[in-house]
């Protein structure tokens, strides 16, 4: 039936995030793929397919396997759709095992942007980030690069057009702050009020500092299998019900409705409709927050409330803890930490094996986790569930 498993994760490594110098990506993917194992109950022999985000260095490539010591592997690529990537492996994963084309596959994400020297600003904007040929050049000369001023203006346009307003943004990264104080993962810990948010300095206006994600230096892996063997193996298995991507293209683009429809809306009717299940069936929401805005448009385009309405659907605090729609359960990217779409999929495995702890939500049947890479050109969904049918 449509709406069976596609595909089991028994297997989520994560390692400490934040200021952790000296180290590099590999290392750090090493050390998260040996605590996935150990959270499976398998052996490095038992692998046999290696799926990796490739990072903004791109010193994530396919001699990672060399490094990483994995043998005799019937599947490996090297994957980018930058912050949608993730939920395009899992796509990718279970294809190949519902193939044959593999049985177990690792799947990861690995970065080190930060230096003593180097602050978290600087790791992933200015021109040394970006090429600087062409039509991109010719933006930079006018100081734009960087994701920073397209997420800006996306969310200036969503004022403008719908009286989003600063509070509607604040309450979302309060929400989240609270529920990072709850995750023992979570980067930032102290309290944040709506006051501290107004505060913070401008990145790019409307944007303040709190309403724009970590960098982290760090990784996640998760460990993919079929949902037979997955019977087997050391924990519950986190089944995959629903996927789907959607890439609408350059969402700044005039002839659109530019920055304010995502391919959220196409990917994630798709994931649903995949997983036998609708938004009402949803407990929570692990979505891609690289900024404020970002949660608000895709809760819009999911279709939790009409375009336009995101802001007043949020000012109750229902995203928060207590909230009756929970989201971004360990802080997501804002709070928590910045593993691109590798931090909401982890986050919803947590959830859905219902090892959240204090932050565990009380309905995990099935969870919905997004993913959003560029200026909002590429959107991945996936619906998560302990149950094996929607």
């Amino acid at each position: 039936m449509a709406n069976q498993p596609k595909g089991s994760i028994v297997g989520l490594g994560v390692t400490p995030m934040g200021k952790i110098y000296g180290r590099r990506s590999v290392d750090f993917a090493a050390e998260a793929i040996a605590l996935a194992l150990e959270d499976a109950g398998l052996h490095k022999n038992d692998i046999d397919g290696l799926l990796i985000n490739a990072n903004i260095p791109n010193d994530m490539d396919p001699r990672a396997q060399m490094t990483l010591g994995f043998e005799n592997l019937s599947l490996i690529n090297v994957m980018s759709a930058y912050g949608s990537t993730a939920g395009s492996m899992m796509q990718y994963a279970c294809m190949a095992i519902r193939e044959g084309l593999a049985k177990t596959i690792v799947l990861v994400y690995a970065d080190a942007p930060l230096t003593p020297s180097r602050g978290a600003g600087a790791s992933y904007s200015g021109p040394h980030r970006f090429p600087l040929g062409g039509m991109t050049g010719l933006k930079a000369a006018y100081g734009d690069f960087g994701a920073n001023l397209g997420y800006a203006m996306a969310a200036q346009r969503h004022m403008h057009l719908y009286g989003t307003n600063e509070d509607h943004l604040g309450i979302i990264a309060v929400g989240q702050r609270q529920w990072a104080q709850l995750s023992p993962w979570a980067q930032m810990k102290a309290p944040m009020t709506m006051e501290d948010h107004h505060n913070s300095r401008w990145i790019a206006e409307p944007l303040r500092l709190f309403d724009c994600c970590l960098v982290s230096n760090g990784a996640v892996a998760l460990i993919v299998t079929s949902p037979e063997r997955a019977r087997d193996l050391k924990q519950k298995p986190v089944n995959v019900l629903g996927y789907a991507q959607a890439a609408p293209g350059d969402n700044l683009n005039s002839a659109r409705h530019p920055a304010v429809e995502t391919g959220a809306k196409k990917s994630g009717e798709a994931a649903l409709r995949m997983a036998g299940v609708t938004r009402a069936d949803i407990g929570s929401l692990q979505l891609y927050d690289c900024y404020t805005y970002t949660v608000l448009v895709t809760l819009e385009d999911y279709g939790f409330c009409a375009k336009g309405e995101g802001g007043p659907f949020v000012a109750d605090g229902k995203l928060g803890p207590g909230g009756a729609l929970p989201t971004n359960t360990g802080g997501g990217q804002l709070s928590g930490y910045y593993m691109w779409a590798f931090t909401p999929l982890s986050e919803a495995v947590v959830q859905a094996r219902g090892q959240g702890g204090v932050r565990q939500v009380p309905n995990n049947d099935f969870t919905m986790v997004s993913g959003n890479g560029g200026i909002l050109n590429f959107h991945s969904t996936l619906i998560l569930s302990p149950h094996t049918s929607g």
